[in-house]
């Protein structure tokens, strides 16, 4: 798990690496949750993200954003780290050109910044969002979503109420077979502290099916 350097917008970015088990290893990226909150990539909830991926043989990347351990800048509300997140994900794909696809998986601010890149990015074919900050934040964006992906939230989240994010997400539309899975894990709060077993095996699970789906894609049924 080398430690790299990343020239970004704001100055490095310092990251952790994993290269792929194949050359044409799919690619990860993991983002933490808010700069100000505490986040960081070496938070629980990251580290776990960053090795189920990487056991599934993925190239697989986390990151600080500006102004978080040793990457250089400061915070910038967003902008900035969305700027960050698209830096990384350039400097992945530099390092995988033949990856045949990319995943997103954040927490949090993170899973944020991940659905805006999401919107932005046609190769990421993925994602994985961990307590989506919706009442903090506008996800509106998300006008049709362009990529299948799992939400994850606990129900005993009192900085983001389940309830609240049931009633945003639930309205979010999506492109023709585009399917966003919730998934409720029972005791969990925002920041899953004593609750990150379960989440990994929700998203291993979704993973089981996902990952099938996108290696053995269905022949297209052409009209005569």
């Amino acid at each position: 798990m080398p430690d790299v350097i990343i020239p970004g917008p704001a100055g490095r970015i310092e990251g952790k690496y994993t290269p792929g088990k194949t050359e044409n290893a799919p690619v990860a990226l993991i983002l933490h949750a808010h700069p100000r909150g505490g986040g960081h990539m070496d938070t629980p909830v990251s580290l776990m993200m960053y090795d189920v991926f990487k056991q599934r043989g993925f190239a697989v990347l986390r990151f600080n954003f500006r102004g978080v351990g040793r990457s250089q800048g400061v915070y910038e509300q967003g902008l900035g780290e969305l700027s960050d997140a698209a830096t990384a994900l350039d400097w992945m794909q530099a390092h995988n050109a033949n990856a045949p696809y990319c995943w997103v998986s954040g927490h949090s601010f993170g899973a944020w910044i991940g659905m805006q890149l999401l919107m932005r990015r046609p190769e990421i074919a993925g994602f994985i969002s961990v307590s989506p900050p919706t009442n903090m934040y506008d996800f509106t964006f998300l006008a049709p979503c362009p990529a299948s992906g799992l939400v994850a939230h606990g129900d005993a989240d009192v900085i983001v109420p389940h309830d609240d994010m049931e009633k945003v997400m639930s309205k979010v539309r999506a492109q023709k077979g585009i399917d966003i899975k919730r998934q409720l894990i029972p005791g969990a709060g925002h920041l899953f502290s004593s609750h990150v077993e379960p989440l990994q095996t929700a998203i291993e699970d979704y993973l089981d099916i996902r990952l099938v789906e996108l290696d053995n894609p269905k022949p297209k049924i052409t009209k005569r």
